[in-house]
């Protein structure tokens, strides 16, 4: 069965402005492809804060999609939380709360906590707020969240990411009979994508 690959990480920006072309593209996808999410790991662990001129640029980064798209952005964050750079604890908790069927929930909900509610998704307390929220089973969510076959996937996936035909993220890859074909990213209009998918599936 045909499968598109959707390379993404919780914490990238253009990712969450996406979030509402891809939400239609997702569900007019042909019912003979299967969907796989892939988190791409953009920055590893970290406990150093961000830089005065990193925070800039990525500030940066969500004025220019906000201008482009109309998403929306708390700025809040910059002030109420110490940013780092390190977002493999949020994709870790994606992975994790996926062992309990809630990957999508998670993903949203370390969205909104990012970019709406001033909430940093690089502390691992935020993570387990935000599991005991969308009612998981905390303490397995914990546990899995530090385990080593969490970590393993994780590398898994990022290993994946990096060998595919990407270039950043969001990315749109289907695999069709072992070929693994890029799909242009339209941002504003789901259509031009799924035209695509639905040529490669001829």
């Amino acid at each position: 069965m045909p499968t598109l690959y959707y390379f993404h990480d919780p914490m990238c920006s253009w990712c969450w402005g996406y979030r509402p072309t891809s939400e239609k593209l997702f569900a007019a996808l042909p019912a003979t492809v299967t969907r796989k999410n892939i988190v791409g790991g953009l920055a590893p662990d970290s406990d150093v804060p961000m830089p005065p001129a990193q925070r800039e640029a990525v500030a940066g980064h969500w004025k220019r999609i906000e201008s482009m798209l109309g998403t929306r952005f708390n700025y809040g964050f910059w002030t109420d939380c110490e940013p780092r750079r390190s977002t493999y604890p949020a994709c870790r908790a994606v992975l994790a709360a996926a062992l309990q069927d809630h990957e999508e929930a998670m993903i949203f909900a370390i969205q909104q906590a990012y970019y709406l509610n001033a909430r940093n998704p690089s502390d691992v307390a935020t993570l387990q707020e935000l599991a005991a929220a969308l009612g998981l089973d905390a303490e397995r969510f914990f546990e899995d969240l530090q385990s080593a076959a969490i970590e393993t996937e994780l590398q898994r996936q990022v290993g994946f990411a990096r060998q595919s035909p990407i270039s950043g993220f969001p990315s749109l890859v289907l695999k069709r009979d072992g070929v693994m074909a890029p799909v242009a990213v339209d941002y504003q209009d789901f259509r031009s994508s799924l035209g695509e998918i639905e040529n490669l599936l001829g």
